[in-house]
């Protein structure tokens, strides 16, 4: 009997997590969908035959985040849980510069990237794509921080098991569920020119849609940059929207949304400022006289 009374326990816990699961899974939907769009950003502008090598390393730094964030998630719930919000907001602070910058980058005349690309080396190459994985890396650090502290949020009063399938559930998820899909959209011309090719000039529909997905991609990740950037600000403002009782009594008239959006557009182009601020006195004091 006590052999089926375990096999009852483990069904009672393995029930608990999926409901608990199917819980945190609405409640971090839009974060999910916040770092598919940052993800897709991330990992657009490279070479075709350089895209999915460079996803994949995205994707392992990734995992990475998740083994280190997970543990440090628990122990910090456990013993101390006043540190959530400080490091939250710090990781907001770097969400809302990201989005702040690219908007600045947007505007100010400067060289594209794929001008400055064409004018490199191959080393110079080389160390550009680890220059732009390792910044995809970081921000999917802190989306990940997001991502498992609001599902440790809706399981803190469940027992540890629980706790521990149920966020990790939603960590992996959130690695094999955003980065899979950004390697199907990045591979999507490719997909249409084969279409093209197995249409042989004789199977108008399937030539079509072939054409169609090679034209859609460039117009698809020009919208997700500019969702991927709008995401960063939105959660970046939600953070201190949420944690500043001032800001949400500043702006309380306005749309949860557009809050969200104004506040981490402000403090992204305060951070912004403070950052090409520094620089330029770095850059005066570096100049010999």
């Amino acid at each position: 009997m006590g052999f089926f009374a375990v096999f009852d326990d483990i069904a009672a816990l393995l029930d608990d997590a999926a409901a608990m699961s199917k819980i945190a899974t609405k409640k971090t939907a839009g974060l999910l969908g916040d770092d598919l769009a940052v993800g897709a950003e991330k990992a657009s502008g490279f070479s075709a035959s350089r895209e999915l090598p460079i996803l994949w390393a995205i994707t392992k730094g990734s995992f990475r985040n998740k083994l280190i964030v997970l543990p440090v998630a628990f122990l910090l719930s456990a013993f101390a849980p006043w540190t959530i919000i400080p490091i939250l907001m710090l990781g907001g602070l770097y969400l809302a510069f990201e989005g702040a910058e690219k908007i600045y980058e947007y505007f100010v005349p400067h060289e594209t990237i794929k001008e400055q690309v064409e004018s490199l080396s191959e080393e110079e190459i080389l160390a550009y794509e680890a220059k732009k994985v390792k910044s995809a890396i970081l921000t999917d650090f802190i989306l990940s921080i997001e991502i498992i502290v609001i599902t440790l949020g809706t399981v803190l009063e469940k027992p540890l098991p629980v706790q521990i399938i149920v966020v990790s559930f939603i960590a992996v998820l959130a690695t094999i569920g955003v980065y899979g899909f950004v390697a199907l959209l990045v591979r999507m011309d490719d997909v249409g020119l084969k279409m093209i090719e197995m249409a042989d000039g004789k199977k108008k529909f399937l030539s079509k849609v072939g054409e169609i997905l090679v034209a859609a991609l460039p117009k698809v990740i020009k919208l997700l940059t500019i969702v991927g950037t709008l995401a960063m600000l939105l959660v970046a403002g939600g953070i201190f929207v949420h944690n500043v009782h001032q800001i949400h009594d500043l702006l309380h008239f306005l749309p949860s949304l557009l809050t969200e959006l104004v506040t981490g557009l402000v403090i992204g182009a305060c951070v912004l400022a403070i950052e090409k601020l520094f620089m330029k006195m770095r850059k005066s004091t570096s100049q010999p006289v």
